[in-house]
């Protein structure tokens, strides 16, 4: 009788080991945050607050307009979306200090309409309308996240973004907040002469 072959345990137990090593990551989950301190390294020297820097899933069609990212108020955080298609709808993220109750709500201005609102509360957020312009504004730990549309931007489009906002992923804070590349000191001028006060040396030579 031939003996029977032994498989080794090891390569029994692999699938399940390499089952158990761990989990990927579902399709559409957000990547990880940046850390605080490389937030805090492109936040700062921009005058903004670091915990006010969110990035959100823009509705479809929407781009970011790099230009438009810059501080709000005091130290707050401000980044635009538009439409990149032909509609001209607007999308404006802004995050600043304060609260939103239902006492100031009314009296509030909406963000960059100059104009109190009428409010309707929606869950954890605000649904404020203020003229042509209409907001989420998303209360959170000593500070409101406001995002607001201008043009053809659905009201369930314009809530999903706002409850959904959250702190920037890696690729995401690229594309907010770009590393400001280090200074590399004084550029040097060619014209500058080794010795005396410094002055650029304009003498011509013989036949000059």
């Amino acid at each position: 009788m031939r003996p029977t072959a032994r498989v080794p345990l090891v390569l029994l137990l692999a699938p399940l080991l390499l089952t158990a090593c761990g989990t990927e990551r579902k399709a559409g989950a957000p990547a990880a945050p940046a850390s605080r301190a490389e937030l805090a390294s492109r936040s700062k020297p921009l005058g903004i607050a670091p915990e006010h820097v969110y990035a959100i899933e823009a509705p479809p069609g929407f781009v970011l307009a790099r230009q438009s990212v810059g501080v709000f108020g005091g130290d707050g955080f401000s980044a635009a979306y538009v439409d990149s298609g032909s509609g001209g709808g607007r999308i404006t993220l802004t995050v600043d200090r304060g609260t939103m109750t239902a006492a100031n709500c009314p009296t509030l201005p909406a963000a960059s309409s100059g104009e109190p609102a009428a409010c309707e509360r929606d869950g954890d957020a605000w649904y404020r309308v203020s003229g042509a312009r209409r907001e989420y504004a998303v209360p959170k730990e000593g500070h409101v996240l406001r995002l607001a549309a201008e043009g053809d931007v659905p009201r369930d489009a314009l809530r999903e973004a706002a409850l959904g906002a959250h702190r920037p992923g890696g690729d995401e804070l690229d594309a907010l907040l770009p590393e400001t590349p280090a200074a590399t000191g004084p550029l040097e001028r060619g014209d500058l002469p080794p010795a005396g006060d410094g002055a650029p040396d304009n003498s011509v030579g013989a036949g000059g």
